[in-house]
C-alpha cells in the first residue's frame, strides 16, 4: 500500500520528462538501499521507524535529490576527452572509444562511412562551392630570395612550407589564366598581325604587359586542307602560348619583397605544336660555342622560329623584359618564368635565352608543372653557371615527365657510384661517360625536384589515366594538399574541388561523384567562369 501511494506521489511531482527514467531505474533497484533515500538513513537522535506524519516531506526531499541527480547526467558536457594512456599528447573530442581506435584503417567500410559524416559532407559541399576563396598570404619581404630558390629551396620542400606552397599554387594560376586566354580565341590571321588579346588573371595584382607566340618550324602538306579543311587553328603554325605580366600593386611589391615579372606559357594546343614535340633528337643551343651543350629539336624550333606577322618567342621575351627593367630601374626586381607541359619545357629555353640579354639581370626562377626533359647535361650545366633556379613539380604518375630520351643521362652519377660499389670496377664509369657524350637521346633534368603523387589525393582514383596525372588542376590540387613526402593529404587543404571535377570527373572517386550529385552539384551543369575558376585557397 505504501508503495502504490509512492508511486501515485511520484507521479504527481516527478516532472513528466524524468517520469519513464525514474520508473526506469525503481525496477532495476528496488531491491536496494538508494543513498539519496533519507528512509535508509539511520535517524539521528533514534533508532525508531520514522513515522508516517514525516513520510510525505521525505519523499519530497527523496524526489528532489534524484531531480538534481538527473539534472546533472543531463547536463554532462558531450564533447568529453578520452586520452590515450600512453600519450597525453593525442585527444578526441565528442568521439567513443571505439573511433579512438582508428578502425578506419583496418576496416574500408568504416573509412568510407567516416568520410560521409555530416562534417565531412559539409566540407565536400563547402569544396565544391563555386565561391572564390582568397587565402591571408604572409610577408614575404625578409625572405623572398629564399622562396624563389637562391639556396634551392633548400628546406623548404620536405616537408612543403606553406608560404612555397601558396606561391607555387599561384604561379601555376598564372599558366591556367595563358591556357583560358587561348582557348578563348585560338585562331590567328595569316593576313595580318594579331590584334591585343586580353588575359583575365586571378591575381589582380600584375597587369598583363606583352603577348606571347610560338611558330612551329614544321609546315603541313597542302592534301591535309583538302582531306580536312576543317581543322582551322589545329593546323595553323603560329599560336598565342602566353604572356609578360608585372606586379603593379604597391601592397603587393611590399609583401612579396620586389617586384616580380611573370612569363606564363601554355602547354600543347595545335597540331603542329604536337608535331614539334616528337622531334627528340639533340640538336646544339645556336648561342653557345661548347658543342655539347644541346637541346631538344622540336622545343627549339618552336622557341627560336618566327611566324609571318609575329616574332619569335626568344626575340618578342627579351625585348620586353628588357623594356620593363629600363621602366623600373632601380627597384628590386624579380623574374618568374612559369609554364606547363610544353610551356615547361620553353620556360628553360627562355630562362637561357633572358638569362644573357643584359649585363645586371634580376634573379630569375623556374617554376615547371610537369615537364618534360629539354636537354642533355651539358645544357643542365650551362644554366647551373647562369645561375637559373628550376623548381620542377613532377607527378609520380605523369609519363610526360619522364620523356624524351633514354634514361642513361639522368641519374648517371649515381648509377655509376651504385655498380661501384658492387664491382668495384672503375669501367663503369667510363661507360656512362661514352653513353652521356655519343648517345643522342642523353638526356638530363634540370634544377630541384618537388615530386607529388596521385595516390595520395583522398579524392582521385588510385589509377587515374595519363591525362588526369598530367593535368594541371590536377597538379595543383596535389599540391595544396601535399605536406611532405612521408605524410598523407592533409585534411585541411581548402582548393576548390569545382573545376577538377568538371575536367576530371571520371578520375574522381564515384565517392564524391556521387555525393556531389545528390548535393545538386552535377559537374555537367556547373558553368565555371574564368574568376571563380582560378582561386587561390591554398593556406
Amino acid at each position: 500500500m505504501f508503495c502504490l501511494s509512492m508511486q501515485i506521489s511520484i507521479s504527481s511531482t516527478l516532472p513528466a520528462q524524468y517520469l519513464y527514467v525514474f520508473q526506469a531505474r525503481r525496477a532495476s533497484v528496488k531491491c536496494q538501499k538508494s543513498p539519496l533515500n533519507p528512509l535508509t538513513k539511520p535517524h539521528p537522535s533514534s533508532q525508531e521507524p520514522v513515522s508516517s506524519a514525516s513520510s510525505t516531506e521525505l519523499t519530497r526531499q527523496h524526489l528532489s535529490n534524484l531531480e538534481k541527480l538527473l539534472q546533472k547526467t543531463n547536463q554532462a558536457d558531450p564533447e568529453q576527452v578520452i586520452k590515450a594512456p600512453t600519450n597525453g599528447s593525442i585527444q578526441i573530442k565528442g568521439k567513443g572509444l571505439l573511433e579512438g581506435l582508428n578502425l578506419s584503417r583496418i576496416w574500408p567500410e568504416m573509412k568510407a562511412a567516416e568520410e560521409m559524416s555530416p562534417r565531412h559532407l559539409n566540407r565536400l559541399q563547402r569544396l565544391l562551392s563555386k565561391t572564390m576563396e582568397y587565402s591571408p598570404r604572409n610577408n614575404l619581404g625578409p625572405r623572398w630570395r629564399e622562396y624563389h630558390g637562391c639556396n634551392d629551396w633548400s628546406g623548404l620542400l620536405d616537408p612543403l612550407d606553406e608560404n612555397l606552397r601558396r606561391e607555387v599554387v599561384r604561379y601555376g594560376e598564372f599558366v591556367q589564366a595563358a591556357y583560358h586566354g587561348f582557348h578563348s580565341n585560338p585562331a590567328m590571321s595569316t593576313d595580318e598581325a594579331p590584334s591585343p588579346r586580353h588575359v583575365a588573371l586571378s591575381d589582380r595584382s600584375y597587369k598583363v604587359t606583352k603577348s606571347l607566340y610560338a611558330t612551329s618550324s614544321v609546315r603541313l602538306p597542302k592534301w591535309v586542307d583538302d582531306v580536312a579543311p576543317n581543322l582551322g587553328w589545329m593546323t595553323q603554325r603560329s599560336s598565342w602560348i602566353g604572356f609578360v605580366a608585372v606586379c603593379d600593386d604597391k601592397r603587393e611589391i611590399q609583401r612579396m619583397g620586389r617586384r616580380d615579372i611573370v612569363i606564363a606559357l601554355r602547354g600543347t594546343a595545335t597540331c603542329l605544336e604536337w608535331a614539334e614535340n616528337f622531334r627528340a633528337q639533340l640538336v646544339q643551343i645556336p648561342e653557345s660555342d661548347n658543342p655539347t651543350q644541346k637541346v631538344e629539336c622540336g622545343f627549339l624550333n618552336l622557341h627560336k622560329t618566327p611566324g609571318a606577322h609575329v616574332p619569335s618567342l626568344a626575340e618578342s621575351v627579351v625585348e620586353e623584359v628588357e623594356r620593363l627593367i629600363e621602366m623600373y630601374k632601380g627597384e628590386t626586381l624579380s623574374i618568374t618564368i612559369t609554364g606547363h607541359s610544353l610551356g615547361a619545357a620553353l620556360s628553360l629555353l627562355v630562362a637561357d635565352e633572358i638569362s644573357s640579354s643584359a649585363p645586371q639581370m634580376p634573379p630569375i626562377a623556374v617554376f615547371s608543372f610537369g615537364g618534360p626533359r629539354v636537354g642533355n647535361k651539358g645544357f643542365v650545366e650551362r644554366l647551373n653557371e647562369k645561375n637559373v633556379k628550376v623548381l620542377r613539380i613532377v607527378n609520380n604518375q605523369d609519363l610526360i615527365t619522364r620523356v624524351p630520351g633514354v634514361f642513361i643521362g639522368e641519374g648517371s652519377k649515381q648509377q655509376q657510384q651504385n655498380q661501384q660499389e658492387k664491382r668495384g670496377n672503375e669501367s663503369f664509369a667510363r661507360v656512362f661517360n661514352m653513353l652521356d657524350n655519343n648517345n643522342p637521346l642523353a638526356y638530363s633534368h634540370v634544377g630541384t625536384e618537388l615530386r607529388v603523387d596521385t595516390k595520395m589525393s583522398p579524392y582521385l582514383k588510385s589509377n587515374a589515366d595519363v591525362a588526369c596525372c598530367h593535368d594541371l588542376e590536377a597538379y595543383l590540387h596535389l599540391v595544396d594538399g601535399f605536406l611532405s613526402s612521408t605524410c598523407p593529404f592533409r585534411s585541411n587543404a581548402n582548393r576548390s574541388l569545382v573545376k577538377l571535377l568538371h575536367d576530371q570527373g571520371s578520375n574522381v572517386k564515384q565517392l564524391y561523384t556521387h555525393k556531389a550529385l545528390s548535393l545538386n552539384l552535377e559537374r555537367d551543369r556547373i558553368s565555371i567562369p574564368m574568376v571563380s575558376c582560378l582561386p587561390s585557397p591554398s593556406r
